[in-house]
């Protein structure tokens, strides 16, 4: 299973819970049910600057070719981070999660293949909120921040230079992120007494 290959089989294992991750209720989890601008920049902010601050520390902790990459993951996250110009909060259930994250392998996949998913999830109904607030800047901002945060370039090169077992190692950590993101959406929208399934 070759780079791509291994990304593919991550799409393939959490096509559901990122299908729900684009919902529209994911901002009414990311914001605390509070559908302003203010909040859903602050939400934006806040997994920008996590991301960038986890990815910063792993480029100093692995000694190998990885370390580029993350470094590189890292000063985007904290690029858009300083686009978005808004105060960050506490992080989230996901940036949580990899914090917790261990190993090199397991590190890419969570890091570098799943946040980019989870991203792009995410970045698809922050465009739609300021489309429908008539705030065509902000949704071209957006618009541009969500092709970066879900680009799986340094995702690809990473798994590029791990084994394939390490792959393998790479793309059940990413799989353990989705996983995450989703039960953390999940148990927020479930304490507002919100269904995070989708009514069909």
């Amino acid at each position: 299973m070759d780079a791509g290959a291994t990304i593919d089989a991550v799409c393939d294992r959490t096509e559901t819970e990122r299908d729900r991750l684009g919902s529209d209720k994911v901002l009414i989890a990311a914001t605390d049910a509070t559908l302003e601008a203010e909040a859903v920049l602050t939400a934006a902010a806040t997994r920008e600057s996590g991301l960038a601050t986890v990815l910063d520390q792993w480029a100093a902790e692995v000694d190998s070719e990885g370390a580029t990459q993350f470094g590189t993951a890292a000063e985007a996250a904290a690029e858009r981070a300083d686009r978005i110009d808004a105060d960050a909060g506490d992080p989230d259930g996901f940036i949580d999660h990899l914090e917790t994250v261990s190993g090199t392998a397991r590190r890419v996949g969570a890091g570098l293949v799943a946040a980019p998913l989870v991203a792009d999830r995410f970045y698809l109904q922050v465009v739609s909120f300021f489309i429908n607030e008539a705030d065509e800047q902000r949704a071209d901002t957006f618009r541009e921040i969500r092709g970066e945060a879900s680009a799986l370039d340094d995702g690809e090169t990473a798994l590029g230079q791990l084994s394939e077992s390490e792959r393998e190692v790479a793309a059940a950590a990413a799989t353990e992120a989705i996983e995450a993101a989703y039960d953390d959406y999940a148990e927020t929208l479930e304490a507002m007494g919100l269904d995070p399934k989708p009514i069909c």
